[in-house]
């Protein structure tokens, strides 16, 4: 049957966006990028396209499919999270005095780095069609860098198209070379005889060239937290901004500023959506001499478990242009089950931040920090629900950055276990935490800024015990009353061993909830012992930081 020239107009359409990717490129441009990156000329290269023709490309990969609420669901293969200890750093010059280290940051030399790159780039050569995506990291232009991703998937080009920084027409137009390139062959796996593989997969990133190669591993979030890996060595060392993993909100009638740190659980995105704030960031953020700025454009959100109900929000932004991870749907109806774990716990949905209606567009703020919240989820039940903290108790926890892993999230997990993970984000630090922390405390010194510790965790026993977690009302009342200036003004008391600083008192909140000793089912003996205990566990794992932190920062902790 012959084409109609309906089909005819479709296919050139087709073409025309393939040359192209957006209105103002010509094939010049393409053709400079493509000359510039060593790949195969005749190759269906599409440059930063658009979202439906990236749908329409995915939809050919293997089980990628349309939710019914129109998001794009995509599967990473066998790789469903992470793989931090297939993660490493080249070993090279311009870096190697500045880096921490140790087994978050490992070594490989810059020949196996010649190798793993060699072997990507050669992939990427093979492919019909590959994807490259122009955009920016950081919101703040004094300090954004360009970023260039070069993929195979163009599922995965969908996701950085969401979470970096999307640049107009003119700034695309005038985008020149990238400061940071992304070369991502996921499907191909590194050759595990060269020196120093342990495996089939490695993220390698290297400074000195400002690149990053991915072998052996589907999982979009590498790329993401590849970016934010560049950051965290980036913006302090070159330019003395602090990188933080930190959620960010602003006062509509005020304007001020609060960050939240915390791991998983501890409820940062929960608590750092507030109908009465405007959303910065809800993951990665940067403090400069200016204020506040995202480094993202989009938002990662787990979905395990996620409702119309508990967040909206994020049920809400799962449409037309976003990313679904690994979930699980109904083959016919194509309704997401968020309840379903049986392909991974790690369900993820990536989409523009400007999906979520709170968002504050562009995602910085021009005045600093008022409040610093670093949040944890106690499953002893002995840290109080809100402390104010000394700079030198801001570095200390700062740094252990303590929460409670529950029993059943793991194989082998059927107690509670204390867990503690540097800066709150410890798999993608590149300095020594102290440096991170004492960049903090100035900023909290220089900006007058208040910090407090939130624990979200349970309370009167401990969660084995049967203890009960703290109401999200009263820690959402905490929380009213840190805005609003009044938990500032009541009277306090020192809470033993930790050394914390306790409010007597605060607006809303049952004031014999606020010190856990007076609120315990046990008797004092069993109270006394479970802190005991915690205080321990934090001795403990200080004593890895130890050795790099002052003597002040040392006596911050707690004592025995």
């Amino acid at each position: 049957m012959a084409p109609t020239a309906v089909d005819l107009h479709r296919e050139y359409q087709t073409s025309l966006a393939q040359e192209n990717g957006t209105p103002f490129n010509k094939k010049s441009r393409k053709a400079s990028v493509v000359s510039s990156l060593g790949l195969n000329p005749d190759a269906a290269i599409h440059y930063n396209s658009s979202v439906p023709i990236l749908y329409e490309d995915a939809l050919q990969e293997k089980g990628t499919t349309i939710s019914s609420t129109g998001a794009l669901i995509a599967y990473s293969g066998s790789k469903t999270g992470r793989s931090p200890k297939d993660k490493r750093i080249v070993d090279e010059e311009s870096s190697t005095e500045h880096i921490w280290w140790g087994p978050v940051n490992k070594k490989v030399d810059e020949q196996t780095w010649k190798i793993s790159k060699s072997r990507a780039i050669d992939y990427l050569r093979t492919r019909d069609k590959v994807y490259i995506i122009d955009a920016f990291a950081g919101w703040d232009p004094r300090y954004r860098i360009k970023v260039r991703v070069v993929c195979a998937r163009a599922y995965h080009a969908l996701f950085m198209k969401n979470m970096l920084i999307r640049p107009t027409d003119e700034e695309l137009r005038d985008f020149g070379e990238p400061d940071f390139t992304i070369w991502n062959a996921g499907q191909f796996p590194a050759n595990v005889f060269t020196k120093g593989m342990t495996s089939a997969t490695s993220v390698e990133i290297n400074f000195k060239e400002m690149e990053m190669v991915i072998l052996g591993t589907e999982y979009a979030g590498e790329m993401k937290k590849g970016i934010f890996t560049v950051m965290f060595y980036l913006m302090p060392v070159k330019h003395q901004v602090l990188t933080l993993h930190s959620s960010a909100n602003q006062g509509v009638q005020k304007g001020d500023v609060t960050l939240f740190f915390g791991l998983s659980g501890t409820g940062k995105t929960t608590l750092s959506a507030d109908p009465n704030r405007k959303l910065i960031g809800d993951d990665e953020h940067c403090w400069s001499d200016h204020g506040v700025f995202n480094i993202e454009g989009g938002c990662y959100a787990k979905c395990l478990d996620l409702s119309a109900e508990k967040e909206p929000e994020i049920f809400n932004a799962i449409r037309f242009g976003s990313v679904l991870e690994n979930v699980v749907y109904d083959p016919v109806t194509r309704v997401v089950d968020y309840a379903d774990s049986m392909i991974t716990e790690n369900t993820r949905c990536a989409y523009p931040i400007d999906f979520i209606p709170s968002a504050k567009i562009p995602c910085l703020a021009d005045s600093h920090p008022k409040n610093i919240v670093l949040l944890t989820c106690d499953a002893r039940g002995v840290l109080p629900p809100v402390s104010k903290l000394t700079n030198a108790q801001v570095m200390y926890h700062f740094i252990s950055g303590y929460t409670s892993k529950m029993a059943g999230t793991e194989m082998g997990v059927t107690e509670p276990e204390a867990t503690f993970s540097a800066c709150f984000g410890q798999p993608f630090l590149v300095l020594h935490p102290m440096k991170y922390a004492q960049q903090l405390s100035d900023k909290m010194s220089e900006h007058n800024s208040t910090a407090w510790l939130l624990n979200t965790g349970w309370t009167g026993k401990s969660a084995s015990k049967g203890g009960k977690r703290c109401p999200l009302k009263y820690t959402r009342a905490i929380l009213d009353a840190i805005h609003s200036g009044e938990l500032s003004k009541v009277e306090y008391e020192t809470y033993p061993t930790f050394g914390l600083q306790v409010p007597k008192s605060c607006p809303g909140v049952p004031s014999s909830l606020l010190n856990p000793a007076k609120n315990w089912a046990d008797g004092l003996q069993d109270f006394n012992t479970e802190v005991t205990n915690l205080a321990q566990l934090f001795m403990e794992n200080f004593e890895k930081y130890s050795s790099q932190c002052t003597s002040e920062v040392r006596a911050a902790g707690p004592a025995l």
